[in-house]
């Protein structure tokens, strides 16, 4: 199952790593169903170098599901509230088989509409957001998606947390190539990335964070330890947050960041809010030539000096492991199959 990097590093087939996790799921409390849905998310993250969201996302799995706080057995329940809006309530569970279970009739109500809205509430989403919206793509339609977490990050001006790092992602069919794809938070960074900052000795960035105080800190440490990460662009990015909380929470039923709390189940990570996510048929915009058109507009970006697009790092990445493996370090393998 494992080779080799010539770093040392073990390397491990993507569909090897899927069963590993997905054992890990199902020992720690996971029906069959959600831990391949769930392994298959992480494995992915892992395989194209979204390593905050990959592996290193385990244990805050395990936690949530060993503390209660999370149901990995739930079954999601769909209501249709109209020809093209289609609420999934996740049941405590996890946003992405709650995704999976509505993804057939999502797709039926955006071929034969023009456009079709998934609101998924009382759900824990804990991975990268790209995953929900490239397959999307793929089969021809624009997709966007939004979804809050937990309170860790500064309105502008503002002196505590309120928002989450509320990413978006956006996916669009292009032309003769891969998808167009992106995976932005509102914050400076994700907090992910903080996590590994600190875990491995790195400094932020100036401009990135605060502490408890509200003082500016290049600390990953202090940012974790009751300070926050602040919003990208200052009042732009705040502006994003907050458009993203009404989104993923007013609108769909779920919890804003900051009614967040997980207090009374030590060990959990997993935010539990809310997710949107929209697909559109390009083909009802009256452009039969819609993928060519973005192929224009991809060429002229990269004309002007732009020569990589968002998602093509991650594609490139995905290649290498397809043909070499993924690399894990040995004590990370290790780890891995012993929670399995």
């Amino acid at each position: 199952m494992t080779d080799l990097s010539p770093t040392g590093d073990s390397l491990i087939r993507h569909d090897a790593l899927v069963d590993l996790l997905a054992r890990i799921f199902e020992r720690h409390g996971c029906s069959e169903t959600v831990a391949r849905i769930l392994a298959a998310n992480c494995a992915g993250c892992e395989r194209d170098g979204s390593f905050s969201h990959g592996v290193f996302r385990i244990p805050g799995y395990v936690g949530s599901l060993t503390s209660g706080w999370v149901d990995g057995r739930a079954v999601p329940v769909l209501e249709e509230a109209g020809p093209t809006f289609l609420r999934a309530d996740a049941a405590n569970g996890f946003a992405q088989p709650a995704l999976e279970a509505a993804r057939p009739r999502l797709m039926e109500m955006a071929r034969s509409g023009g456009m079709a809205l998934l609101a998924i509430r009382n759900s824990h989403h804990f991975s990268a957001l790209w995953p929900d919206v490239e397959p999307f793509a793929r089969e021809g339609l624009v997709a966007l998606s939004v979804v809050n977490s937990f309170a860790c990050v500064v309105p502008h001006g503002g002196h505590s947390a309120v928002y989450g790092t509320n990413p978006m992602a956006f996916a669009t069919p292009c032309a003769g190539g891969e998808p167009i794809v992106f995976d932005q938070a509102a914050s400076s960074m994700a907090n992910g990335d903080v996590r590994i900052a600190a875990r491995e000795g790195h400094d932020l960035p100036p401009g990135y964070g605060v502490d408890r105080d509200g003082v500016p800190t290049t600390d990953p440490r202090a940012v974790l330890d009751g300070g926050a990460l602040l919003p990208f662009g200052g009042h732009k990015g705040s502006s994003i947050a907050f458009l993203i909380e009404v989104l993923s929470a007013a609108l769909t039923g779920g919890k804003f960041s900051f009614e967040v709390d997980w207090s009374a189940h030590p060990g959990a990570e997993t935010p539990h809010t809310g997710q949107l996510l929209i697909l559109i048929d390009p083909a009802r915009g009256g452009n039969a030539g819609f993928a060519e058109r973005v192929l224009t507009l991809t060429d002229r970006v990269r004309a002007a000096g732009q020569m990589r697009m968002p998602g093509d790092r991650r594609h490139v990445h995905r290649a290498r492991t397809d043909a070499e493996g993924i690399p894990l370090g040995a004590a990370k393998l290790a780890e891995l199959r012993a929670l399995a």
